[in-house]
């Protein structure tokens, strides 16, 4: 049976490890690497789907857990899958709850069965275990699925990541059992093992024996520096089969997004640009830009003069930052666009960068520009 996720590489930037690809998918071939907007809630927040299409979105992510307990997974089965609900046509990638868990649940207890918490929202007591996430997404119906796993805090303890990481492999394989939709389902394993380089190694052995069609790398941007997450992926992502997609889980920065691909990496998603677009931070060319300043009250010029979007070229800085002021949500639609906008045309020059042999160059020049390099060593 072919797999239903698979992964074309098409050339290897010379000077580092940074791979051009194309991710193929039952609901279309697209382009890595890639950033994935994500839409918690079957949407991504104040965005169309229309809109997505037109800034270039290619897959975007949905939530297991939330979507589990709102509205159900077996409405969203009866509605005819998350594509049909939500009215979007390319790829879709659901997590496996498990971060959730660890994250919004006060009341939980880990077991080899599974964890044991309460829904944060009502109180009902809920059980999630390998075999029911996977039977969830399986619902759910996206393109690509996460492998239920424990993410341990960065600096947790060796001895505890290293029982972590053998139950996260033990639940990698129930979950691969259990799962009902290969033919039009991929479902990723996920790596962990904190800062641990054997550890690492140990969790990529496990999951690459067991010949997933991809492959995430979890457990980074939970807090450690910009520095230990570099040096965790430099030795992580040539643990993973090059012929399978590698999947950076939790990263939106653009510093961050040209690091992971110089290691390797091929997709990444993030909340962080819709996030701060919702408080009115946006993302240009020369660094962050908060843009309900009382700096920009008669800045009639576009957010960024470098970038081609809707918002750039029909409003101003002026007019955006009373929308915030005079707290409508259109600003927070225009803002958040403008951010999504400009991460996926990041990814399309790191794309072309590739293809010329000059990431390094692109990485230099965006960083000076966004204000990194005063920040961040030279270290590739």
């Amino acid at each position: 049976m072919e797999p239903a996720i698979k992964y074309r590489l098409l050339k290897t930037e010379k000077h580092t490890g940074a791979r051009l690809g194309e991710l193929i998918t039952p609901h279309g071939t697209f382009k890595t690497p890639m950033f994935m907007p994500v839409g918690t809630q079957a949407t991504v927040k104040n965005i169309s789907p229309d809109e997505l299409d037109e800034m270039g979105s290619q897959v975007i992510l949905a939530n297991t857990y939330h979507l589990w307990l709102q509205p159900g997974a077996d409405l969203i089965e009866e509605a005819g899958g998350l594509h049909k609900f939500m009215n979007w046509n390319k790829g879709i990638l659901t997590d496996s709850g498990g971060f959730q868990v660890w994250s919004l649940s006060k009341h939980r207890k880990l077991t080899e069965e599974g964890v044991h918490f309460r829904n944060e929202v009502n109180g009902d007591r809920l059980f999630l275990s390998p075999e029911k996430a996977i039977g969830i997404e399986n619902q759910l119906g996206p393109d690509i699925m996460m492998s239920l796993d424990e993410c341990p805090p960065f600096f947790e303890s060796y001895e505890y990541v290293k029982q972590s990481v053998e139950r996260t492999s033990r639940w990698a394989e129930r979950g691969l059992r259990a799962h009902a939709h290969p033919d039009y389902q991929g479902l990723f394993g996920i790596v962990q093992g904190a800062g641990y380089e054997d550890l690492r190694r140990q969790s990529a052995k496990d999951l690459v024996s067991l010949d997933f069609p991809g492959y995430s790398i979890g457990g980074l941007s939970v807090g450690e520096s910009k520095e230990e997450m570099n040096r965790v992926l430099a030795f992580t992502t040539p643990l993973l089969p090059e012929n399978k997609p590698r999947y950076l889980m939790g990263v939106g920065t653009a510093d961050s997004l040209i690091d992971g691909v110089i290691r390797g990496v091929d997709m990444f998603d993030c909340v962080l640009p819709t996030r701060i677009g919702r408080k009115g931070t946006c993302m240009t060319s020369r660094g962050r830009l908060v843009v309900k300043n009382a700096a920009y009250a008669h800045d009639f010029g576009p957010l960024d003069p470098e970038c081609d979007c809707y918002v750039c070229r029909n409003y101003s800085r002026a007019y955006l930052r009373h929308l915030f002021k005079a707290d409508e949500y259109f600003g927070q639609r225009l803002a958040s666009y403008h951010n999504l906008y400009f991460l996926h045309n990041l990814m399309k020059r790191v794309r072309q960068a590739i293809w010329d042999d000059n990431l390094l160059e692109l990485r230099e020049s965006v960083f000076e520009k966004y204000g990194y390099n005063a920040e961040h060593p030279k270290n590739f």
